[in-house]
């Protein structure tokens, strides 16, 4: 059994299990899909690695920090990214922090960045969530225009909140969770087996 069949056994078993996301997803009712990209889907939980010769264009997106600060698509080319789409009501959000913030400690010397898109709040908000649930990467603040959930959502279904991408080092999303994450450990092994493909 290769290892990308026993990570879909496991994220099977797994998610019986997972709290759904914020968002209701009619759209997700299909169930284990032949094709270029395979996920198991349980109510709003979908994990789906995207082969590199599947992937879309690179995203290009731009956007204001909760610090003020710019950030651009061009600032993470050449690594990997992990995106995560948020809001501090959302109570999967909050359940999922640790882990995301797990997995950030674990690869950031590693050439990955992390950045969280906030979709509903303001400065402020965001900057007590991160205090609150000792969150250390920086989140673009997008309620005001949406421009940057529009960048991805052209390439990749956000149908959920949370959801969390990862972009490969050209800027196309590699994997995709929808939903709350269930552990640590699945986007540890997304961003690992991203990490793992060649340089371009």
């Amino acid at each position: 059994m290769t290892r990308r069949r026993v990570f879909a056994a496991v994220l099977a078993l797994l998610a019986v299990s997972v709290v759904t996301g914020c968002a209701s997803n009619d759209s997700l009712a299909q169930q284990y899909r032949d094709g270029n990209e395979k996920g198991y889907i349980a109510g709003d939980f979908q994990v789906v690695q995207i082969l590199e010769s599947d992937r879309g264009e690179p995203v290009a997106f731009e956007g204001l920090t909760e610090t003020g600060e710019r950030v651009t698509s061009d600032d993470y080319r050449g690594g990997v990214l992990v995106v995560n789409f948020w809001y501090a009501a959302c109570g999967p959000c909050i359940v999922e922090a640790p882990l995301l913030e797990e997995v950030w400690q674990r690869y950031q010397d590693q050439g990955v960045a992390f950045l969280g898109v906030n979709t509903y709040d303001q400065p402020a908000t965001a900057l007590s969530f991160a205090r609150d649930n000792n969150v250390t990467y920086p989140s673009v603040i997008d309620v005001n225009d949406g421009k940057v959930k529009l960048a991805f959502a052209q390439v990749t279904p956000i149908q959920a909140t949370p959801t969390t991408l990862v972009l490969d080092r050209d800027g196309r999303v590699a994997a995709r969770v929808i939903g709350q994450l269930a552990s640590a450990s699945i986007l540890a092994t997304l961003v690992a087996d991203t990490l793992a493909e060649e340089n371009p």
